[in-house]
């Protein structure tokens, strides 16, 4: 058997080896812990033109039929029939940094873990996944794995982002991602970002052109120890992006302050970006356990949905009267 079959088959079987501890380990859990909130956490983008009905107060403007509205000279908005299946896309950046990891669990291994376990939820009820592979700088550009449904699929999927190597040094163009997945994603669709946002400056801006016409969910990967540098005296530390080194002093009371607040100036940049553009972010430490934290999520998005659902319906009819 030529060497490059055998290590396809290798890999081939690690990916299923993952596919069913996952399934085990997280997706039977939250199978029995979410029941069922994970179906109608993200709702189809219906296609299909139901009715048409006056236009009133908190309605969506983009649903304005400028034609009906010109001919009975009263603002009309199109209903319509809702497509339960989305398709969905997975942003995947798998530059250097993100194979850091200071326990048993690296960021990558965060990623891969995640990855699999939302493309099999969503898998499960015909919903089409597809991937954006982004390697680093050093990548010419981020490669696409097409959005399509069924387990084959997911398999070709998932064994892709495993074979992609580790990033070369260089600094991380999130942007490039992010510009890539608008060239991509024709279609209204559900994208997560999966990333530890470690990146050079100008990617905010097409997190928000993405987020106008996308559904967006920032998938933040983090380590405890990149917020906050135990006292182990004279360490080494090494950019993951660019592989330079630099001899610190952890020890210094100071220095582990000034290391701190850094973390947490970071900490408030991102969270303002999330919100400018208003994408969700879920929030995921290697040190955690997946299943509650994307319990932790759903929830919450439910919550806020069903108050974003009552907040329409109390003041429509007020900003009506």
């Amino acid at each position: 058997m030529p060497a490059g079959t055998a290590l396809a088959s290798v890999d081939a079987r690690q990916t299923e080896a993952l596919l069913r501890r996952l399934e085990w380990t997280v997706v039977r859990r939250l199978d029995g812990l979410l029941q069922g909130d994970y179906r109608t956490l993200f709702r189809g983008f219906g296609l299909d033109l139901a009715d048409l009905r006056e236009y009133r107060p908190g309605d969506d403007v983009r649903h304005i039929d400028w034609n009906v509205t010109a001919r009975l000279q009263t603002p009309h908005v199109r209903e319509y029939q809702e497509d339960r299946e989305v398709s969905v896309w997975f942003l995947l950046d798998l530059s250097g940094s993100v194979g850091f990891g200071s326990g048993s669990v690296s960021k990558r291994d965060l990623l891969s873990d995640f990855t699999t376990v939302m493309a099999l939820l969503l898998t499960r009820y015909g919903n089409r996944v597809g991937a954006l592979l982004y390697g680093g700088a050093t990548d010419a550009g981020a490669s696409v794995v097409p959005a399509r449904s069924g387990r084959r699929h997911l398999l070709h999927l998932l064994d892709r982002m495993h074979g992609t190597p580790a990033a070369s040094p260089g600094d991380t163009r999130l942007r490039d991602l992010l510009e890539r997945a608008r060239a991509v994603a024709k279609h209204r669709s559900v994208l997560f970002v999966v990333s530890d946002f470690i990146s050079a400056p100008g990617w905010q801006a097409s997190l928000q052109m993405l987020a106008r016409r996308h559904e967006v969910v920032a998938v933040r990967l983090v380590d405890p120890l990149e917020m906050a540098l135990p006292d182990l005296g004279l360490v080494v530390l090494q950019d993951a992006e660019t592989a330079e080194q630099m001899f610190v002093d952890t020890h210094d009371p100071a220095f582990r302050k000034r290391f701190a607040a850094a973390a947490q100036a970071r900490e408030d940049e991102l969270r303002l970006a999330f919100t400018q553009a208003g994408v969700a972010c879920l929030t995921l430490s290697t040190y955690a356990r997946l299943d509650l934290a994307l319990l932790h999520f759903t929830r919450r998005r439910r919550h806020r949905q069903g108050a974003a659902a009552t907040a329409k319906q109390e003041n429509g009819p007020k900003e009506a009267a």
